[in-house]
């Protein structure tokens, strides 16, 4: 198994996207999304899928996404009183608050089930980095398959 760590930084909107590449299928539990006021930040541990692996036995692995110049965070429809409950993540979007100029905004996580979490951010202010040894998935996320009868 390759064991060459992912590591993304995002400094503005077009770097979000291969963000949300990288996490799509990615599984949380409630419990390690966190936001630090005081420190302005907001954490977050992901199981992840190795989208970016050649095709063949997939892999998935452990990785920290953190974002900085957060103002405040706003959960939707997830389960804050069932901390280990897991969420699993379909997108990470970002929908900017003002004109060119104003590089605040919203970073949007769409997770499947409804649920949402918007960090609203003074910029994009972000860190995706793999912290574990990768391992063999069970299976490949399908999304042909989902909602399939």
């Amino acid at each position: 198994m390759s064991s060459k760590p992912l590591r993304l930084i995002g400094q503005d909107e077009g770097d979000v996207a291969p963000v949300s590449a990288a996490l799509q299928d990615a599984i949380a539990r409630i419990a390690d999304l966190k936001f630090e006021a005081r420190a302005r930040r907001f954490t977050a541990v992901f199981t992840r899928y190795r989208w970016e692996k050649p095709a063949g036995k997939g892999e998935r692995i452990r990785s920290g996404l953190q974002i900085g110049s957060v103002t405040s965070v706003k959960a939707q429809r997830l389960r804050k009183g069932a901390p280990d409950a897991f969420v699993s993540l379909l997108s990470l979007t970002f929908e900017p608050a003002g004109g060119a100029e104003d590089p605040s905004g919203t970073l949007v996580f769409t997770f499947a089930g409804g649920g949402a979490l918007k960090v609203e951010v003074e910029c994009v202010d972000l860190v995706l980095a793999d912290v574990s040894a990768p391992w063999k998935a069970s299976a490949r996320p399908d999304h042909e398959s989902e909602g399939a009868p």
